[in-house]
């Protein structure tokens, strides 16, 4: 009796603990805008891999081949030009060792042509344009295509130039505030509270947690989609930690603990996109849609495209696996380590 009186007691306190955990994280969510377009072919980089990344022809590109949203990047000049570029340092992009926010717009120099493609190692691309583009020449261009903002900066000013631009081209159901880190993600959302944002790195952890408590469907959800990379290129073409076990490990745990089929299906039954990423190979596609993946995104949006093609008349356009299957784990590559 002794024994029952205390499960019942650790029990209640669990509860308990529990719902204070939800009501506290529950405070800092309130509910949020999902995604007017839904995204299954997303081109990381405007699709590094078959153009220069992040420039105008790889959006071209992108767009022609029926990409449905566009990912890319955003940072500042010092004199204060939101400009779409991935690193801060140019010494990978263009061979210079510049400081993307230390240098003026004009000042910046061209894209490297060929340049290797971070998610292919070993792979390059290469194009006529290598020009680094402004945000606001790309919303010109594209005023209707739907866009995915990494905001690779904690950078008020940056934050609120580009919710202006969002807002002059009454864009903001179809632009997607992007970051892993929750901090920015704050800022983001308080500019321009009407974007459609992701999973912090932070949220998604806490979300997590509450889904192997059983918690996660008393949780609001403000954002609209989960961003992740697909475990399996772990130590292969993503790398994280060094290339070898540690690698291999993180790549497990992923696999097992975070992409569980049942838990995407809970997020997509609430709206919730689930993009995984950066996926080049046809087995990578089948896999990710096997899992439940509402899109893909990768720097070959060609290749894409042949295999949903490929795989138009299967159940929502893609191969399945079955329910709790887990994906084939990152093995080791020879190539040079990379990382996001």
């Amino acid at each position: 009796m002794a024994a029952l009186a205390l499960a019942v007691a650790l029990g209640a306190v669990s509860a308990a603990l529990g719902g204070v955990l939800v009501a506290a994280i529950a405070r800092r969510a309130s509910a949020g805008p999902k995604l007017a377009v839904p995204g299954k072919a997303v081109a990381h980089r405007g699709g590094a891999g078959e153009r220069i990344e992040n420039t105008m022809e790889a959006f071209e590109h992108a767009v022609s081949e029926g990409c449905d949203w566009l990912e890319l990047d955003v940072r500042r000049t010092r004199d204060g030009v939101v400009v779409v570029c991935h690193d801060r340092d140019l010494s990978r992009q263009s061979g210079r060792h510049l400081d993307v926010t230390q240098t003026d717009y004009k000042d910046l120099p061209p894209y490297q042509s060929p340049l290797e493609v971070t998610f292919s190692p070993g792979s390059f691309s290469s194009g006529c344009d290598r020009r680094i583009p402004r945000l606001v020449d790309v919303f010109q261009r594209f005023p209707r295509q739907p866009m995915s903002i990494e905001v690779k900066d904690d950078d008020d000013d940056l934050i609120n130039e580009v919710a202006s631009l969002v807002r002059s081209f009454d864009r903001a159901p179809i632009t997607l505030w992007a970051s892993f880190r929750e901090r920015i993600l704050s800022k983001c959302r308080r500019a321009h509270p009407e974007m459609p944002f992701c999973f912090s790195l932070e949220r998604g952890l806490l979300a997590l947690l509450l889904w192997y408590l059983g918690l996660l469907p008393r949780l609001p959800l403000g954002e609209a989609a989960l961003l992740f990379p697909l475990p399996s290129i772990i130590n292969r073409t993503y790398f994280p930690l060094p290339r070898g076990p540690a690698g291999h490990a993180l790549s497990k745990m992923a696999a097992w603990v975070v992409l569980r089929p049942k838990l995407l299906k809970h997020l997509k039954s609430r709206g919730l996109q689930v993009w995984l990423w950066v996926l080049n190979e046809e087995r990578d596609f089948a896999e990710a849609f096997g899992l439940g993946a509402t899109g893909v995104i990768t720097d070959y949006p060609g290749r894409l495209r042949k295999f949903l093609e490929g795989h138009a008349h299967s159940p929502e356009g893609h191969a399945h696996s079955p329910e709790g299957h887990a994906p084939s784990q990152g093995g080791e590559k020879e190539k040079g380590e990379k990382k996001k």
